[in-house]
């Protein structure tokens, strides 16, 4: 079964290297996501649309699938997007904490994997979670700079990389039970999204969920502390129960939602593959874990559309796909956040979701999963 997940993966993977992934203003050595497929010109050549969280997640991806499958050219081409990055952003710091903690993700794992180093970035990067951490304001770390919005989508991530880099466990154990105190909705068990000015900001999304599992399954590898198993078990139920009819995850749309509900699957798998504990809630979450990853994957796949053998993912799971045509709105950046396309399957965003959920299954059936468990 997990050939079956491996193949899917790596057509997913094929797709957007030939669909969205090209070099940075031609420049040797660099490889970026274009936005959308079909592009227009301006996203073709990077000029005004490129999107940083997005290309973090394809670097993520792309680590997954040097995990699933190493080979020299990913290689090649992991190491051209971090560059490429510095170069269009420049540098790797920006405005908002949520988009630099998917960068510091993605590449310290890049770095675990290809045995590489990128420690002035990681560096960089670890001095923006720790010095924005304001409990006096009422964080957490807040969204981004100068803002009072504090939020699950950056102390999240944050947290997850600081639990593994840079021996600042503390802090993501205090990220943690920030999280626990302030934004766990008592009717639920689920995140609510944020606080601002006091006042809870009730939207629920899935990668709110998800990163929260993964940050809370770190912890309990890392620390052994009970709490942090028993909020997996918590919220793995709760995703289970109000975020998946049928058993397949909701979907964001496209535009940035279309991140979310892979987002989600990756953190599951975290759960099915690494929580410890052999009780029988333990197995439970891991088991509960691995099944919504896998039939979310089952059903992703079987929506798909596809052009010239390849597969293109639809922004929800549980429907038919469209195929994408350049026409409509493009999606852009407002406020903060990117809204969707007409068509949302252009979204390189859409198509990223996809490739993750496809990884998270084979990774749950590598680890010996099946849907039948």
């Amino acid at each position: 079964m997990d050939q079956q997940w491996a193949n899917r993966a790596g057509s997913a993977e094929t797709a957007i290297i030939r669909r969205n992934v090209r070099k940075l203003w031609g420049l040797p050595g660099t490889r970026l996501g274009v936005v959308a497929w079909p592009a227009s010109r301006k996203q073709r050549f990077f000029l005004h649309t490129w999107h940083y969280w997005w290309q973090a997640h394809l670097l993520d991806c792309l680590v997954d699938a040097q995990l699933r499958d190493p080979q020299p050219e990913r290689e090649v081409q992991i190491k051209g997007v971090i560059r490429a990055h510095r170069l269009r952003n420049p540098g790797v710091v920006n405005q908002y904490y949520d988009d630099m903690a998917w960068l510091a993700l993605a590449i310290e794992r890049a770095d675990r994997v290809l045995g590489t180093g990128h420690p002035r970035s990681l560096d960089r990067l670890t001095g923006q979670f720790v010095n924005s951490w304001v409990p006096e304001d009422g964080g957490g770390i807040p969204w981004r700079k100068q803002d009072q919005f504090f939020n699950a989508p950056a102390n999240g991530p944050a947290g997850i990389f600081l639990a593994r880099y840079g021996d600042r466990l503390r802090r993501a154990v205090q990220m943690a039970d920030w999280i626990d105190a302030t934004l766990i909705d008592p009717d639920t068990g689920l995140v609510f999204d944020g606080i601002k000015a006091g006042s809870l900001v009730r939207a629920q999304y899935t990668y709110c969920q998800g990163v929260v599992l993964g940050l809370e399954t770190e912890l309990a590898v890392r620390t052994g502390e009970p709490r942090h198993a028993a909020r997996v078990h918590r919220l793995v139920a709760a995703v289970a129960a109000e975020m998946a009819p049928g058993g397949v995850l909701k979907g964001g749309g496209g535009g940035d939602g279309g991140l979310f509900g892979g987002i989600t699957a990756r953190y599951l798998a975290l759960v099915a593959t690494t929580l410890p504990g052999d009780d029988e809630a333990d197995r439970a979450a891991r088991d509960t874990a691995a099944k919504l990853v896998l039939s979310s994957a089952k059903s992703a796949w079987d929506y798909r559309q596809q052009a010239d053998g390849l597969p293109i993912f639809g922004p929800f799971w549980d429907r038919n796909a469209d195929l994408p045509r350049d026409e409509g709105e493009d999606a852009r950046s407002v406020e903060g956040a990117v809204n969707e396309s007409t068509i949302p399957e252009r979204d390189l965003s859409v198509q990223l979701g996809g490739w993750m959920l496809m990884e998270a299954a084979y990774a749950v059936t590598a680890a010996g999963h099946s849907a039948r468990d």
